[in-house]
């Protein structure tokens, strides 16, 4: 249990070793020559396995593209509703797809959407960024709209008088979780190899 080498030993002892703890053999690389096994408790490793994979799932963020449409002749209630949404998808780390429809005689003045365009930009203020500029496609503009990264400040200094854990300027300590392994239950048939041990 202590993660010491314990060397080559033969099947049944190994096995031994590990039911007198009552743990279990695991073949952490039966295809080396010889394997190598490690005494552990199987079942707290995979709980701990599947803990770590659901918390990272948990941190995962999901960036899609959000499509928000828009008309040259759109009324101002409308317009402010519209952009009220965009803001929401920027915050949640969306790119946002801003699509304005020309329909009819309006395809001759291309120079309302770029006025509506800019009116979103100036509305949305810093917190969005232009990922691609304005085109026209068919009878469609088009603009494509990312997060604007937030700076973040740097840690103001504490005074002397203040005493906190992180007063002596060490560095915060780091987790390194190993790649799962191939593993195998204690109960494995017997093999012809002799398998060394670690106590871990």
């Amino acid at each position: 249990m202590d993660g010491s080498q314990l060397g080559v030993k033969p099947l049944p002892e190994a096995l031994a070793l590990a039911r007198q703890q009552d743990l279990d053999l695991v073949a952490v690389a039966p295809m080396a020559n010889p394997p190598v096994c490690r005494i552990m408790d199987y079942g707290k490793f995979r709980y701990e396995e599947s803990q770590k994979a659901k918390e990272s799932r948990r941190k995962t963020v999901h960036v899609s593209i959000k499509e928000v449409k828009f008309r040259p002749k759109i009324g101002k209630g409308d317009f402010d509703t519209k952009v009220r949404h965009m803001q929401d998808f920027l915050a949640e780390g969306h790119k946002v797809k801003v699509t304005l429809q020309f329909r009819g005689r309006e395809m001759a003045h291309p120079e309302l959407g770029s006025k509506i365009l800019d009116a979103v930009l100036a509305q949305l203020g810093p917190g969005a960024k232009v990922e691609t500029q304005a085109r026209l496609e068919g009878r469609n503009m088009t603009m494509v709209l990312a997060p604007e990264k937030k700076v973040v400040p740097p840690p103001t200094r504490r005074q002397s008088g203040d005493s906190t854990a992180d007063d002596d300027g060490a560095a915060p300590a780091t987790e390194t979780v190993a790649a799962p392994v191939s593993t195998a239950p204690a109960t494995a048939a017997p093999a012809t190899e002799p398998a060394p041990a670690t106590d871990a």
